[in-house]
């Protein structure tokens, strides 16, 4: 029997309902990727003398690789881990290089494609439709994050003000949550950001973690309290907005910001190498293509101009600046671009180590903790030396869970246990503000 065009209509409509549900029970990784990483490894590389080094440095520069730890080849040094990203029709001749090298490595993940598939997992029956029902212990795309945070200010009007600091290159707004009870009085703050790179998922998940347990433990918690009453936090859940959709949907290893080049192909920016303190020198690099490109000029991304501005206006009241990134269990203060000496080095040094310990507390985890110079590498146009340098006295960088067995690959059953520790080490940097810290003002006038 032939079809009338209304019998047609609805078979195609059936059609579509049976693909589209076919699709849900399908691991969001898989189709959002297609397969791109089948095969692809990541090799942890030691190399353990100068001349290794250069051979190494070397054979990396002939090859096409995603730096995972450093960022860069020219931040590789000796007996420091190299973690990289290989694309499959290379991994054969790396291990055939390395070997005939006598360079110590391993393969740590051997199918890309399946570890990713493997952290995102089922996504079907993902809570999202109220703040009751979300699901902290899931990654989450921009759009259910940017519904989280309405509902947020929606039911928490005594604890919660939300408002957009400017928009992206993309024209997406770059929404900021102030947590803090109202107050006639001006109180002193804490800014802390998560996502400026955006293939670090967990950074946008410990920033909603963080909300949601200074909002819910306001009430029995008396340290959050006496916080949330004296302090606001300045929360920015996801920084690089555009980058972090783009990882979500097209490129899972997407690093950069999403702006145009017009003289290469190349597009994006290493948002924490766009500031104006010692731009674009040591650790950052000029080239479009490299994941480590500082930019055109100083704050030229509107995402880094957006968060200057607003820290500018406020800096008198900003008194400890929070970035949070991953992964290598370190928590990092300036100076990033020299090894020197901070003048307030006792305090933040304290502050570090009180953090660190809180967080050791909860699992037995243990961080690492110093200059961002000498502890990880020298890194020129970063965000903390920039906090700094414009007056915000305690500024870090946390490099979250792990230290290289999932790389940016945390799972999600990693969440809770990473966030929970690093909520006590947030808890324990802001308490200090409310005690006095002596400091060389001749030194430090800005204080």
């Amino acid at each position: 029997m032939v079809l009338d065009h209304r019998s047609a209509f609805r078979a195609s409509v059936l059609l579509a309902c049976v693909i589209m549900c076919g699709n849900v029970l399908c691991p969001v990784a898989a189709y959002l990727y297609s397969n791109r990483y089948a095969g692809d490894q990541v090799f942890r590389i030691t190399p353990s003398n100068d001349e290794e080094v250069r051979v190494l440095k070397k054979i990396l520069g002939h090859m096409k690789v995603d730096f995972w730890q450093p960022n860069s080849a020219t931040l590789i040094c000796q007996n420091a881990t190299v973690d990289v990203h290989v694309k499959r029709n290379d991994t054969r001749g790396l291990h055939a290089r390395l070997k005939q090298e006598h360079i110590d490595y391993r393969v740590f993940i051997s199918n890309l494609q399946k570890e990713i598939e493997k952290q995102t997992g089922y996504r079907s029956s993902r809570k999202r439709r109220s703040e009751s029902q979300y699901d902290y212990e899931v990654y989450h795309s921009l759009e259910e994050i940017q519904s989280w945070m309405f509902e947020m200010n929606r039911t928490h009007t005594d604890l919660v003000d939300m408002f957009s600091i400017g928009k992206s290159y993309e024209g997406k707004p770059l929404y900021v949550l102030q947590i803090g009870k109202r107050s006639r009085h001006q109180k002193k703050a804490v800014w802390i950001d998560c996502g400026v790179h955006a293939r670090e998922w967990i950074g946008p998940a410990f920033c909603q973690w963080f909300v949601k347990e200074a909002i819910n433990s306001y009430h029995y918690d008396s340290v959050m309290r006496r916080l949330l009453n004296q302090l606001n936090f300045y929360v920015m859940p996801v920084f690089n907005v555009d980058g972090y959709d783009f990882s979500w949907t097209t490129d899972r290893f997407w690093r950069k910001t999403r702006s145009k080049n017009h003289k290469f192909h190349c597009r994006g920016v290493d948002a924490n190498r766009n500031w104006k303190v010692k731009w674009c020198e040591e650790g950052a690099s000029s080239h479009p293509c490299d994941d480590t490109y500082c930019g055109p000029f100083p704050e030229s991304e509107p995402e880094v101009k957006a968060v200057a501005k607003f820290l500018r206006k406020y800096k008198k009241r900003v008194k400890a600046y929070i970035s949070i990134h991953a992964y290598a269990q370190m928590l990092l203060y300036p100076y990033s671009y020299k090894y020197a000496t901070i003048p307030n080095f006792h305090c933040v040094e304290s502050a570090a180590h009180n953090a660190v310990t809180a967080l050791y507390s909860a699992y037995g985890v243990r961080y690492r903790y110093g200059p961002a110079s000498t502890t990880l590498y020298v890194s020129s146009g970063s965000s903390i030396d920039w906090a700094y340098r414009n007056g915000i006295p305690y500024a870090f960088a946390f490099e979250l869970r792990d230290t290289g067995h999932f790389g940016f690959l945390l799972p999600e059953s990693l969440i809770s246990p990473t966030c929970t520790e690093t909520t006590r080490a947030v808890k324990a940097i802001a308490s200090g503000l409310l005690k006095k810290c002596e400091t060389d003002r001749d030194k430090f006038p800005y204080i």
